[in-house]
């Protein structure tokens, strides 16, 4: 009896045990930010999104489909051409994340990996289709406005696959070679045309300058030409004196110099020309 008592007992222990690995097989759970899509064997996908928390699933016969709904960046750069034919090099950054009500969809036709199926073919389309409404100087005096249409037409596409697009922006935009080189030499033929546009200024304002300065001569010679006239040789004598009065004062700052030598007048005994 005994030993019939013990077999029972783990007998029961032994279906205890398989009933509670049966239970906690049929179990999985959803975290935070994450949404479930239940896949049946019998029946295929469920409409049903499951949400977070832990959940039951009939092992064998179904497989939860864990997905994550958060945003998450993704950066697709894209070689175009702009309106007038130059290449441009471009990376757009997009902040995406599924629709949870349509992550069924999203699984049946597109699968797990649907943001690898979708961004790069969407966002290479949009953007060649944009870039070729403006040239290559646009894309950068309008860059804002070149951001703006993307943004409409991006959207409106992701929202067909059932995408969310938080934030698109334009993180890298570059020409190519030829066009960077052509945009330098104008730049240089720019600077060179403002040097030649100075240096002729400049000469302008010395001309104006001489002029200027050949005029008040002229004057200068006619006042002195009249005041000979009217004066005779007594301006003449009047700035032999104050020359030899500037000179006397010169010479006795002068450390050099410690006398006059006798019967020297500096200027007063130069010989005057008699008329």
């Amino acid at each position: 009896m005994a030993a019939q008592f013990l077999t029972r007992i783990g007998q029961l222990g032994l279906g205890v045990a398989l009933a509670g690995g049966v239970v906690n097989s049929a179990l999985y759970n959803v975290d935070g930010g994450h949404r479930a899509v239940i896949f049946d064997r019998f029946t295929g996908v469920k409409k049903e999104v499951v949400g977070e928390g832990t959940h039951f699933f009939i092992p064998w016969v179904q497989r939860p489909m864990i997905f994550d709904i958060r945003a998450r960046p993704r950066n697709v750069p894209v070689v175009t051409g702009s309106k007038d034919l130059q290449n441009v090099n471009i990376t757009l950054r997009v902040l995406f994340r599924p629709v949870p009500d349509e992550l069924p969809r999203i699984y049946t036709t597109l699968g797990i990996d649907y943001d690898e199926r979708v961004l790069p073919s969407i966002t290479n389309e949009v953007l060649k289709a944009t870039v070729a409404q403006f040239d290559a100087g646009e894309l950068i005096t309008q860059r804002e406005l070149v951001s703006q249409k993307v943004s409409e037409a991006l959207n409106e596409r992701a929202g067909q696959f059932g995408l969310i697009l938080d934030d698109i922006s334009i993180t890298h935009l570059t020409f190519g070679k030829e066009f960077t080189q052509a945009v330098e030499l104008k730049q240089v033929a720019q600077q060179d045309a403002e040097r030649a546009r100075f240096l002729v200024e400049k000469a302008e304002q010395q001309k104006k300058a001489a002029v200027i300065s050949a005029e008040g001569d002229t004057q200068a010679a006619h006042l002195l030409a009249k005041a000979f006239g009217d004066a005779g040789e007594g301006l003449v004598e009047l700035r032999r004196i104050e020359a030899s009065e500037d000179i006397a004062y010169q010479l006795s700052k002068a450390r050099n110099v410690t006398y006059l030598p006798t019967g020297q007048g500096t200027l007063l005994n130069l010989p005057v020309n008699q008329a």
